[in-house]
């Protein structure tokens, strides 16, 4: 784990995977509730690349559900391929079902068949991180690519935000060469992410 990099946004974050309805039956019970939530910003697109190690190490252990865990990432919205712009390098720490970020501005670079594991991590090295952080990042590849629309809520009492992912994409990447025509499509599922504060705990039950 990273031991010496301090966050102060810890805050809950559960996460539901939804089969059974729809995206537009899921926002309908959202609206419904009785904390009355709104839709705040609009719908986007998120694309993430995420890193790990040889051994998928920081994948099994959010499979196997460790209380601690971390992911990297670099996220941005919009296109999925060409210029990307305003990227940003996140580290996501959980501690059980308490999570919280690190973020680092990226200079924009531009993802096609051409784009390699180690030019990904020059872009990465030039963004001044904490030299733990970098010691880390620099010994993993990068290994998915994935992608999906997301929705924003807020209660009235701006106590809770949930969000709404669906229409998800994913592509292995390779260290090398990537086509980024080999994806795997999930329009049946979607996730309901409810993000709350540590004094909102007793409340969101």
């Amino acid at each position: 784990m990273i031991s010496n990099l301090k966050l102060n946004n810890w805050r809950y974050e559960r996460k539901f995977f939804i089969s059974e309805l729809s995206k537009y039956e899921i926002e309908a019970v959202v609206r419904r509730h009785p904390a009355m939530f709104s839709e705040i910003y609009y719908e986007r697109t998120i694309n993430n690349i995420y890193f790990d190690t040889f051994d998928m190490m920081n994948y099994f252990h959010n499979v196997d559900g460790l209380s601690q865990r971390v992911k990297f990432r670099i996220r941005w919205y919009g296109d999925l391929l060409g210029a990307i712009e305003n990227p940003v390098l996140e580290v996501k720490i959980k501690e059980g079902q308490l999570g919280g970020k690190l973020h680092y501005p990226l200079d924009s670079f531009s993802l096609d068949e051409l784009q390699t594991n180690e030019n990904i991590h020059k872009l990465i090295a030039s963004a001044g991180l904490p030299e733990e952080l970098r010691q880390i990042i620099i010994c993993l590849n990068y290994t998915l690519l994935n992608r999906y629309t997301r929705k924003y809520f807020e209660s009235a009492d701006k106590k809770f935000r949930i969000t709404i992912d669906s229409h998800m994409k994913y592509i292995n990447l390779s260290h090398l060469r990537n086509t980024y025509l080999y994806e795997l499509n999930d329009y049946k599922s979607n996730i309901l992410e409810l993000k709350y504060d540590e004094d909102s705990d007793a409340d969101a039950r």
